[in-house]
């Protein structure tokens, strides 16, 4: 065990001046080394220096000036008798370590317990805590945002996709557009099973197959107005004339859909006199030359007949007949033939085949 090291030595009164080492002058304030006197020195050789100022004061002064502790020897009459090599570890002048184990001392060395141990570990823990914390704070707020975010994102969609199944947005009323022939109080008592369906849960299966109970149902579309209401837009099927058979005058469209049958010739419709039946090209090029007439023409024939698709030939209700021929340029050609007519007006008939060359007779 080592020895502290020496105190240094005390300063001599105010107003008081030496000399060493030459005529060099010191303040009185600079220490000056004084050797301690020997323990075997005999009194008279340290009479002089006692007598001039006690040492033990000063080294006890300058101790406290610099917040040492005084050491006291073993030997002084003033030691305590219960005091131990602890006293000069205290002190922290030296490196070694000391394992005093329980002196005793309820001073300021007071005796741990494992409560203690634990609270400390825990005001560690919690101080860590925060600290990491206080680092974080930013990313913390960052991943806030995206989850609150993303939370009413997902809020918004579950909401609208429940308030889209949900009675809040059931069909409620069925307009039918597009009818003429069709009457569309029939069609709205066909799709009525719809009634009180969600949108989304609109049967269009079933709407198809109640629409094609209606001959005159060309092509229909859909259409969904929340929050109650559902468009039904239908294109009805042009009738180009009526054929006549077993069962009476049945009227048929371009594409030879029968639409409906009557006992007699439909008013407003010219009679179809085409050889090959509804199914032959013949039929089909009848049909595509009676649509490709002006509305005021069409109104005026009574009978479309064809032997070949380019032997079409119209019958006017006054008699007169048109040699129409095949479907194409049908534009030109009713040009043609709405010019003849104005000059011409008392003509038996018209040949506008060829328009270019369009004969009357």
């Amino acid at each position: 065990m080592r020895r502290p090291s020496p105190l240094p030595p005390p300063s001599r009164p105010n107003g008081t001046r030496t000399q060493e080492r030459g005529d060099t002058e010191r303040s009185a304030l600079t220490p000056r080394r004084v050797d301690p006197p020997r323990r075997d020195a005999s009194p008279a050789a340290a009479g002089d220096q006692s007598q001039t100022q006690p040492l033990e004061p000063l080294w006890d002064q300058r101790g406290r000036d610099y917040g040492i502790a005084p050491i006291i020897p073993f030997d002084s009459p003033t030691r305590p008798a219960d005091a131990s090599l602890s006293d000069e570890h205290a002190s922290g002048d030296t490196g070694d370590t000391c394992d005093t184990g329980d002196t005793g001392d309820t001073g300021d060395t007071a005796k741990l317990t494992p409560r203690d141990v634990w609270s400390a570990a825990r005001e560690r823990r919690r101080a860590l805590r925060r600290e990491v914390r206080r680092f974080t704070a930013r990313q913390r707020r960052r991943r806030r945002v995206w989850i609150v975010s993303l939370s009413i994102v997902a809020a918004l969609v579950l909401g609208s996709v429940g308030a889209a199944y949900s009675p809040l947005f059931s069909v409620e009323r069925v307009t039918v557009v597009g009818t003429t022939q069709l009457d569309a109080g029939a069609v709205q008592s066909a799709l009525a099973d719809q009634l009180g369906t969600p949108m989304p849960l609109i049967d269009e299966s079933a709407i198809k197959a109640a629409l094609v109970s209606f001959p005159l149902v060309e092509s229909y579309s859909l259409e969904a107005r929340p929050p109650h209401e559902l468009i039904v837009r239908i294109v009805e099927r042009t009738p180009v004339g009526a054929v006549q058979g077993d069962a009476g005058y049945t009227l048929v469209d371009a594409a030879g859909v029968a639409l409906s049958t009557t006992p007699e010739p439909p008013a407003g419709h010219p009679l179809l006199e085409v050889e090959g039946g509804l199914t032959s090209p013949t039929f089909a090029a009848a049909g595509q030359v009676f649509r490709a007439l002006p509305e005021d023409l069409r109104a005026q024939v009574t009978t479309v007949s064809a032997t070949t698709p380019n032997d079409v030939t119209l019958t006017l209700a006054d008699g007169r007949s048109v040699v129409w021929g095949g479907p194409s340029e049908s534009g030109k050609k009713a040009v043609t033939l709405a010019q003849l007519m104005a000059v011409r007006p008392d003509a038996s008939g018209y040949d506008v085949s060829s328009p270019q060359a369009a004969v009357v007779r």
